[in-house]
């Protein structure tokens, strides 16, 4: 008789979909409640998006545990971060920190996928996206996550970016008003759900602008 061999993973993918648009003057980050592992859904109520600092929100798929880990090794180097300078981390000063973390761990990675979405020091939106590995680049739009191949080419329609080659540069934000994003948002996320059984449930949103955080919520399938 030949022996079995048992393929245990340290890693399972728990699904989902995250997104985050970035404007002149605000940043949406947004993210649907599901959680799944196979065919089970484990609960529709899990939020993906962590708030960093009060103007840096990271939203994440792949394997909530080291999602977790991650989010509270952050929160950790941020409160030293406060400490040691009596003030919060910019978010392109947290997308490096996110970076350099996820790279640290390139060996045994964190299977983790990130968006990170914020105001910068001028107070323009500004979106980061990352690989398992800290790679990372500053992007007007970006979507991870197990509906993101449903989500990217929308998105690219609707708001294709400049390229990066172009000189002078020319600014990653997006042309829409904050009120357009939140609309694309919802409509990318209702779409998604039609066809990507690990995202539904609930559809949480998280818009940033000079007056502040707020944020929204919408009902998606749940089945």
């Amino acid at each position: 008789m030949t022996k079995q061999h048992a393929n245990w993973s340290p890693y399972d993918n728990n699904g989902g979909s995250v997104v985050a648009i970035a404007g002149a003057d605000y940043c949406v980050v947004a993210a649907d409640t599901r959680m799944s592992t196979g065919y089970s859904i484990l609960t529709r109520g899990y939020s993906k998006i962590c708030k960093l600092a009060d103007k840096s929100f990271m939203a994440s798929s792949g394997f909530q545990a080291d999602v977790k880990a991650l989010q509270k090794h952050l929160s950790a180097k941020h409160l030293i971060y406060q400490h040691q300078h009596n003030k919060q981390m910019s978010c392109p000063a947290m997308a490096q920190l996110l970076s350099n973390t996820l790279y640290y761990k390139r060996f045994f990675p964190y299977y983790a996928f990130n968006v990170l979405g914020g105001l910068d020091n001028e107070g323009k939106g500004c979106v980061f996206t990352y690989d398992a590995v800290g790679s990372y680049e500053r992007v007007g739009y970006s979507a991870q996550g197990s509906g993101s191949t449903l989500i990217m080419p929308f998105l690219d329609n609707q708001l294709k970016s400049p390229s990066p080659l172009l000189l002078p540069a020319v600014d990653a934000v997006t042309p829409l008003s904050e009120g357009e994003a939140i609309d694309l948002v919802k409509t990318v996320f209702a779409s998604a759900t039609e066809r990507d059984i690990y995202t539904g449930d609930r559809l949480e949103i998280v818009v940033l602008n000079a007056d502040g955080t707020r944020y929204e919520y919408m009902e998606l399938r749940k089945d």
